[in-house]
């Protein structure tokens, strides 16, 4: 078996799956090990077995969803994953901020980044729909901070509902626009697009990017060549493309193609 999954990806992927499931849970160094690959290897298959619902990825291995009840991952749970990246990933975002924009920001804890590294701007609006935003921003940096959407998420700690603010009952509601959309995404693939894997949220998500002057599609290097239940939009959809490392080539290559800027600083090197 060692050797058909080192050689074929589909039969590995294969042999993955009914190694987590027999086992309950697995770390990605047994894995390389049994299947005589690199981790990095394993890493990359996890990733996207956990886009298909086939494992669930999580720190230093992966579990096996039947024995994992069927819910968001929290919040707090996720913050812990790729914290450094998303940090970046945040400070170059806010780069793209002028002081007194109007910005439309998404759910999501490469956000809450985003809002931590706004600290130093000044009279900007924001309207989003990520509840723990409103905590994590300097109230210095904002004028006007508005929150949409209707039914709550509370694992997620955000709302899903449309990109519009009521006005009064029978009245149709305001429209919004903004200078730039910071919008973090589950998934990005050279032929398929930016993704998620709530059908809700897909579509609310789409309705920011056509709301917005300019869109800034945020992912960490975990999401690349991932493709989730619901696209999102096309790569073309955005201007920038704000990540934690150069992209493989030919996502890479997709995007530039698509005439999408890709913004990333790796991390620095350690002594």
């Amino acid at each position: 078996m060692q050797e058909e999954s080192t050689r074929l990806p589909a039969s590995r992927k294969a042999a993955i799956v009914a190694l987590v499931a027999d086992a309950g849970q697995v770390t990605v160094q047994a894995l390389a090990e049994r299947l005589g690959v690199s981790a990095d290897t394993i890493r990359r298959d996890l990733d996207q077995l956990d886009g298909e619902g086939l494992v669930m990825r999580a720190r230093g291995g992966a579990v096996d969803p039947a024995r994992m009840p069927r819910m968001d991952p929290g919040l707090n749970t996720r913050i812990q994953v790729q914290p450094a990246a998303k940090e970046r990933i945040g400070a170059i975002a806010a780069s793209l901020v002028t002081d007194g924009d109007v910005l439309i920001i998404n759910a999501g804890t490469t956000a809450l980044a985003v809002a931590r590294h706004l600290r130093d701007h000044r009279g900007l609006t924001i309207a989003t729909n990520n509840l723990r935003l409103a905590t994590e921003i300097s109230p210095k940096c904002f004028r006007d901070l508005y929150m949409f959407g209707g039914d709550v998420r509370y694992a997620a700690q955000a709302t899903i509902g449309p990109v519009a603010f009521p006005v009064t009952l029978g009245r149709p509601d305001l429209d919004i626009r903004c200078d730039l959309a910071l919008v973090t995404v589950g998934g990005v693939a050279s032929d398929g697009g930016y993704s998620t894997s709530n059908l809700a949220e897909a579509a609310m998500m789409r309705e920011m990017l056509h709301k917005a002057g300019k869109v800034a599609i945020l992912a960490d290097s975990s999401k690349f060549e991932r493709r989730l239940l619901a696209q999102i939009a096309r790569l073309d959809a955005a201007d920038y493309f704000i990540t934690d490392k150069e992209p493989p080539a030919e996502l890479a290559g997709a995007l530039r193609r698509n005439d999408v800027d890709v913004l990333y600083a790796p991390a620095p090197d350690r002594l």
